[in-house]
């Protein structure tokens, strides 16, 4: 398997992809759903580390410093910090946001490396709906420091339009800010892996071609 199918079965072992009916925050009928709120042991997180450092040396993305968006690009961001070391034997800094500008001791937004002007950062996150993360991490990251952004990771992309857009979040993203998004897999490849028996769920085929003719891109 490749990596891609390997992480497709990885979700679905970790009850993180379902398939079924679902209605999403949009209010959209799916017939899947993404719950990353379900890694929550040590082996799943040191594993998905391994997808993300994968996908980003695949890509190859250049960075000085992975970003977490405060709360779940945290152990995002130094799962796959340790894992493009350990694996890949690229060491980066990482860092996350704090909700609040800390006033004492050391003060600062942000916790770990310290951002510095012309600094290449990568966004981690998991997966993107709307894109708000990336619009609430922009000012802080520029109120901080002059940095370039390389790009931004996640996990899946569910090339889905938006409610008020024929674009996906991934593609305003770019549009909007010239910052180009790469996921891990996406909804394309998670209808080929059911097609080609990687996991299973060909009973749900075809909702989830429906479901794309209607609102993918």
């Amino acid at each position: 398997m490749t990596y891609k199918e390997q992480f497709i079965k990885f979700m679905v072992e970790n009850g993180v992809l379902k398939f079924g009916g679902f209605t999403l925050k949009s209010g959209r009928k799916a017939p899947y759903f993404i719950n990353t709120g379900n890694y929550k042991s040590g082996a799943q997180l040191s594993k998905l580390g391994e997808y993300y450092a994968q996908c980003i040396a695949e890509n190859g993305l250049k960075a000085d410093t992975l970003v977490g968006p405060a709360y779940k690009g945290i152990p995002l961001a130094v799962t796959a910090a340790v894992s493009l070391y350990s694996k890949h034997g690229i060491d980066m800094y990482y860092c996350f946001d704090r909700k609040e500008v800390k006033d004492h001791g050391e003060g600062g937004l942000f916790v770990g490396k310290q951002l510095e002007d012309g600094e290449k950062v990568i966004l981690i996150e998991d997966v993107m709906t709307s894109g708000k993360a990336l619009r609430e991490m922009l000012p802080k990251l520029k109120a901080a420091a002059n940095v370039e952004i390389t790009g931004m990771v996640i996990s899946v992309d569910r090339m889905e339009r938006g409610l008020e857009s024929n674009m996906s979040a991934v593609q305003e993203v770019y549009s909007e800010f010239g910052v180009k998004v790469y996921s891990i897999v996406t909804m394309a490849d998670i209808i080929s892996a059911i097609e080609n028996g990687v996991i299973d769920g060909k009973e749900h085929l075809a909702a989830m071609k429906e479901y794309r003719a209607k609102y993918g891109v």
